[in-house]
């Protein structure tokens, strides 16, 4: 069966064509009547209006979009971003927008993907995530007038509104745990040192273990298990290792865990693990990791609500994200010893 056409409504309601399309974007030109009875017809013959069409014609694409431009062995086991998209998803579907998401290879794919959406007019706006230093997308975008919300880093948005993802509290949350676990040596293997997120995450962390006289060590990862694996040996094999590891995503944490056993580190008696990042994963290993619990979805959520209104013409909005919950689990412990 052929799928049904904006003529086929109008033949059967004996109207014109332009009559259908006044009737079916909520436009004045035709009487309530001749609307009902147009409405009733396109949903008998199951008639969707093309979303491309309606935005050549002066209206809304209805559809918002966000590439990620990470490896997709990576984005595919990260909840993170499963979870930040089931929150914009979940938002967006609550006002019958569509999110149209893809992955790209780097940042110039990007910025040409952003620009072949808002020139076709296939979205309304974008979300921005991993903010870098410097990032380039945001002066395009903003040249482009396209509307955007960047999820985490403020301060390299630009004039784009954004969630603050606030280390300060994760920060003091996480150390101070450990701290009060007795440990003075912590160890953490960062995430990628070009995102703006890790820089600011790692003044906090420094400042939080300043506070509690706490030593200090870090190398940098890139959120996959290699990665939580390799930084864990690293950190291990110093002279005096740290007692503790907090690690910038759960992924990470669950591979260091792995590992520390391949060493022989008993985890949590020789060695606490905690997670920046909270998830099934973080439950379904043994022992089970401490990790801090952040409202990932919930965020999404907002943002997807703060990008609805900016597209509609509304205020550009930023908010902070709440503060985390600490959860408890078996792979932390009190230290051994001297901390």
């Amino acid at each position: 069966m052929k799928r049904p056409t904006i003529a086929d409504v109008a033949r059967r309601a004996g109207v014109t064509k332009a009559a259908v399309s006044f009737a079916l974007n909520n436009q004045p030109g035709v009487s309530a009547a001749t609307r009902e009875r147009i409405l009733a017809i396109a949903a008998e013959v199951g008639f969707q209006p093309s979303s491309a069409a309606r935005a050549l014609s002066g209206g809304r694409a209805h559809a918002f979009g966000l590439v990620i431009d990470r490896p997709g062995q990576l984005l595919g086991i990260e909840p993170y971003f499963m979870q930040l998209i089931s929150g914009i998803q979940g938002e967006l579907a609550g006002r019958h927008l569509t999110l149209l998401f893809t992955m790209a290879e780097d940042h110039d794919e990007e910025i040409t993907l952003h620009r072949g959406w808002w020139a076709q007019r296939r979205v309304d706006g974008v979300f921005l995530v991993d903010l870098r230093v410097e990032d380039p997308r945001v002066p395009i975008l903003e040249s482009l007038g396209m509307p955007a919300f960047a999820i985490g880093a403020p301060q390299a948005a630009g004039t784009l509104p954004a969630v603050a993802l606030n280390s300060q509290p994760s920060a003091e949350i996480a150390v101070g745990h450990l701290a009060g676990l007795g440990h003075r040596r912590i160890g953490r293997v960062s995430g990628l040192a070009h995102y703006w997120h890790t820089g600011h995450r790692a003044s906090t962390v420094a400042a939080a273990c300043a506070q509690h006289g706490i030593d200090l060590m870090t190398v940098e990862g890139d959120y996959s298990g290699e990665s939580g694996a390799r930084g864990t040996r690293e950190l291990l094999s110093l002279p005096r290792p740290p007692t503790a590891i907090l690690y910038d995503n759960d992924v990470m944490a669950v591979a260091a865990l792995g590992e520390a056993q391949r060493l022989r580190v008993q985890v949590p008696a020789e060695l606490s693990i905690l997670a920046w990042d909270d998830s099934i994963l973080c439950e379904l290993v043994h022992p089970a990791l401490t990790a801090l619990r952040h409202d990932v979805a919930g965020v999404g959520a907002a943002a997807a609500r703060c990008l609805t209104q900016l597209a509609a013409g509304g205020p550009a909005e930023g908010f902070t994200e709440p503060a985390p919950t600490l959860i408890a689990r078996a792979s932390t412990a009190p230290v051994r010893g001297p901390g």
